[in-house]
């Protein structure tokens, strides 16, 4: 499913994708549960008082960027408490990417995760590969949003600390 046109998809549905079909489906169908989680209040507070700076939430269609530095080239920074979801992290990023590069036609930008908490940053950038599992990621999320009813929960380490937790396990 090539991007064409306004995004199809926000980052948060990018990044739920790669952790959890279940809160993929919730989320995408007006279930919010984020509102009152310790931990995403905490992953809020880190982006807001961190990088005081920089302009902060920059929003391109539908797609909210944490920040944007410009030079030679554009990289689009996202902040996140840690590191344990790395792999959604970076799929979302890479999507901002490619809808940058794909939609806009902006060809010199790159990405950039940040993690204050534990001063570290990791740049990304789109190779033809990830471009091909990104294409796999967003027919999933088309089709796994398009079920009558959500995916049936799947236990994993990090469901203890899911806003959705309690939606699904109790």
């Amino acid at each position: 499913m090539p991007i064409l046109g306004a995004p199809l998809f926000t980052g948060t549905q990018i990044s739920y994708s790669l952790v959890c079909s279940t809160k993929l489906w919730l989320f995408s169908n007006n279930v919010t549960m984020e509102f009152s989680s310790d931990l995403v209040g905490m992953g809020r507070f880190i982006h807001e008082t961190s990088y005081s700076r920089e302009r902060k939430n920059v929003i391109i269609d539908r797609i909210g960027i944490d920040f944007v530095k410009k030079g030679d080239r554009i990289t689009i920074h996202e902040v996140k408490k840690s590191k344990k979801l790395d792999e959604a992290h970076r799929y979302q990023v890479y999507y901002y990417i490619h809808y940058l590069q794909a939609v806009l036609g902006i060809q010199d930008v790159d990405g950039m995760l940040d993690y204050p908490e534990m001063r570290k940053r990791e740049h990304l950038t789109l190779t033809d590969d990830i471009r091909v599992d990104l294409e796999r990621i967003l027919r999933n999320i088309a089709e796994t949003i398009r079920l009558p009813r959500p995916p049936p929960p799947v236990k994993k380490t990090y469901c203890k600390k899911c806003a959705y937790f309690e939606f699904c396990w109790v």
